[in-house]
């Protein structure tokens, strides 16, 4: 038993130490299921030392703090980002379904993308790194991505911000306070739900440009 920086006593593993790599990656993953389960305030530096398999000390070692670790795993693969601008494309009919079903797509992926995400929603609240990555997220890369299919004009920031926070109130509801109903709903039955109102957003004015399809 060896005690470490902070003053608690955690064993040590014993048999062969992982690389150094294995070891900065086995700490990532463990801090980003953390992180998307207890927020940032809620999550510890030991219990991710903990998940891991290493003293916390050894955490402190690759990230020297909670925040640099928070900022490591807060990393959004750029696939992700590609995925959510990519919905913009294409004609308007549609829109406002496409980019629904991308967005509840992309928080019900693999760990490696919903986990940072759901880590900065819980932990919004609490850590303003947290808020200002998840502003970004929202809002810089939705509306890049308007921007990109030619949908930015003077009201753009207005309206992405209004896509932004029907989203989000979906995914909060959806995944953190689990309302039951939207909980138990079928992702498509959430898509023919949301999509008229996102199509309105995003095309005002123009009629008949298609939500979600039957």
């Amino acid at each position: 038993m060896t005690r470490d920086p902070i003053g608690a006593r955690t064993p040590v593993r014993r048999g062969r130490r992982p690389g150094t790599s294995g070891t900065r990656e086995a700490i990532l993953e463990a801090a980003r299921a953390r992180f998307a389960r207890e927020g940032y305030q809620g999550a510890t530096i030991r219990g991710i030392a903990a998940d891991a398999g290493v003293n916390p000390a050894l955490v402190m070692q690759f990230f020297s703090s909670k925040d640099e670790l928070f900022a490591a795993v807060m990393s959004i693969t750029p696939a992700t980002l590609d995925r959510i601008a990519g919905a913009f494309g294409g004609p308007d009919e549609g829109l406002g379904e496409r980019v629904v079903r991308t967005f509840l797509d992309v928080w019900d992926s693999a760990p490696l993308e919903a986990e940072p995400l759901l880590a900065m929603l819980r932990s919004a609240v609490s850590s303003e790194q947290a808020a200002a990555q998840l502003r970004d997220f929202l809002e810089t890369r939705v509306r890049r991505g308007a921007e990109s299919a030619d949908r930015d004009d003077a009201e753009t920031g207005l309206r992405v911000a209004a896509v932004a926070a029907m989203l989000i109130g979906v995914v909060v509801a959806r995944r953190i306070v689990n309302v039951p109903i939207l909980v138990e709903a079928d992702k498509e039955q959430i898509v023919e739900v949301v999509a008229p109102g996102l199509q309105a957003i995003l095309t005002p004015g123009r009629h008949g440009a298609g939500g979600a399809t039957a």
